[in-house]
């Protein structure tokens, strides 16, 4: 079979080529539902522009006697670009590119059939169909990789610029920054957490902390998947939220880190209060922080939606109030850390059972006499009147303060179980 055959039925094949291509396209819209789904209504008219402009590259590639080469593409590039931010995804942008090749092929056979001479140029020009597949396929798979990869990276940027731009107080204008917020849940006057997460050890081999970013994000969403950025080495997540919702979504953040935990993943993680707006981002991050830096460098969660306003004020690291700590109560909180807790323990689980020694000893599962016991020993070690609640008062500030990383919130007097602050 000579060029010129070929060539022959390329030729006959031309006048029809318009017909196919918009046959081609809309069998594509018809058998791919996510170019249906696209709200962008430009996409229909874009699909039946790059179609013909492939079935043109294999009719230039036959004119000029040679099989069809990535440069026969020019415009596939752009076209990538353009299904990534309409929502295409990769296996359905080449489940398209085949179902033209496929049409295109089709248009070749009927071509033939008309013309009896032609039926073996046509099966000849398989082999050149086949390599357009090919090579258009890997084009199309390469270029849509890298505009995903360009779409991810821009994202991320638009991320932290808009988080910037509300932890400074600037007002965000109408535009792009104004969509990512919307689409993130977080219109104006939507309630919303922030919280702040900072690895405490090296990340294990297989994780990054954009994999940290996610798990974290997954643990936010619900309906809305909230705007998760991150920053140098931390993790950053405003999340809407309302009061109700609270205990809610500290459980799913609690689960998790757990998860993480079990994979090698210790973060010490800060949630704020429940705050009206973005308009708050400020506030709530601080808050945010102040409770992740209240862990003391471990791995764990403080929430402060759930807790006490005496733990939070307890959980500020204050070096003049530690300063202020009497010796002999400082003395008591090392030495007693130091041997694994038992009487620290103790005075907690006394302030929080409203000084009822008994009721304390049902709760630590111990006998009421080990319970007078181990007050009586406080008593003697710190000089405090534990039935006098100001002395009882600066006993567990004393602890609360000095206790860093050995900190137990949910005994301190809030509500029961609301904040452990050990757990990854």
């Amino acid at each position: 079979m000579t060029e010129p055959d070929l060539r022959r039925i390329v030729e006959a094949l031309e006048p029809s080529m318009e017909r196919i291509t918009l046959d081609a396209a809309d069998r594509i819209w018809e058998q791919v539902p996510a170019y249906r789904a696209s709200a962008d209504p430009r996409l229909r008219a874009e699909l039946a522009r790059h179609v013909g402009q492939v079935f043109h590259a294999l009719v230039t590639s036959v004119k000029e006697d040679r099989f069809v080469q990535p440069a026969d593409f020019p415009s596939t590039a752009e076209h990538a670009r353009r299904r990534v931010r309409q929502g295409v995804s990769l296996s359905d942008f080449l489940q398209a590119f085949r179902i033209g090749q496929l049409t295109l092929w089709e248009g070749v056979s009927a071509a033939a059939r008309q013309d009896p001479g032609a039926r073996d140029a046509a099966m000849a020009l398989v082999g050149r169909v086949m390599h357009l597949i090919e090579v258009g396929s890997s084009v199309a798979a390469e270029a849509y990789l890298d505009a995903q990869q360009h779409e991810v990276a821009e994202l991320d940027r638009l991320r932290r610029d808009v988080f910037e731009d509300l932890l400074a107080g600037h007002e965000i204008p109408p535009g792009p920054k104004r969509s990512l917020l919307s689409s993130a849940g977080l219109d104006p006057g939507v309630g919303l957490v922030v919280s702040t997460a900072l690895p405490v050890a090296p990340l294990p081999d297989q994780y990054t902390l954009p994999d940290v970013a996610a798990a974290l994000r997954g643990a936010f969403a619900q309906r809305t998947p909230g705007l998760t950025v991150v920053r140098q080495q931390e993790v950053t997540t405003l999340a809407p939220a309302d009061a109700r919702a609270a205990g809610a979504v500290v459980e799913r953040l609690r689960r998790a880190l757990d998860e993480l935990a079990h994979a090698g993943v210790h973060l010490a993680v800060g949630l704020s209060a429940v705050h009206a707006d973005v308009s708050a981002v400020p506030e709530a991050y601080a808050e945010a922080c102040t409770a992740r830096d209240g862990l003391g460098g471990a791995a764990g969660l403080v929430p402060l939606p759930l807790l006490s306003t005496f733990d939070y004020l307890v959980l500020r690291d204050d070096a003049t109030a530690r300063r202020l700590v009497r010796p002999e109560l400082r003395r008591f909180v090392e030495e007693d850390l130091s041997r694994g807790g038992t009487l620290v323990e103790t005075v907690l689980a006394y302030a929080a059972h409203d000084l009822r020694a008994r009721a304390m000893a049902q709760a630590m599962h111990l006998h009421v006499n080990t319970a007078y016991y181990r007050l009586d020993r406080i008593a003697e070690r710190t000089g405090c009147d534990l039935r006098a609640f100001a002395d009882l008062l600066e006993l567990v500030i004393a602890i609360r303060l000095l206790s860093d990383g050995h900190r137990v919130v949910r005994a301190s007097g809030g509500r029961d179980g609301d904040a452990d602050t050990r757990g990854g």
